[in-house]
């Protein structure tokens, strides 16, 4: 094989992997997105219960609900959200820098 075409080889190798990184990439910000939107409902529905309802909390891996307070709750909910917004957001200014190299 001569030099040229073992370069372009490499080449080719080297576009198919960032190929797949980018497609990783794509997945775990859509992910992200997925997650996002989720912890957005589950903090409307906390904040729009009525005081005297019972909230339970589920354990990891388990069918094993316990009683929870919902005010602490719905700010661990709130905080979980602000984590995942940021994290979003992290990535989106990777990007954009990556984009204006």
């Amino acid at each position: 094989m001569s030099g040229r075409a073992l370069r372009q080889e490499e080449e080719e190798e080297e576009k198919e992997k960032e190929k797949r990184g980018e497609s990783a990439k794509l997945r775990q910000k859509e992910e992200l997105s997925r997650r996002i939107k989720e912890q957005k409902v589950v903090v409307d529905e906390l904040s729009n219960l009525k005081k005297n309802r019972k909230v339970y909390r589920q354990q990891p891996n388990s069918n094993i609900f316990f009683l929870v307070d919902r005010t602490e709750m719905l700010s661990q909910c709130k905080n979980t959200l602000d984590e995942l917004k940021k994290a979003h957001q992290e990535m989106e200014n990777s990007d954009k820098t990556k984009i204006k190299k």
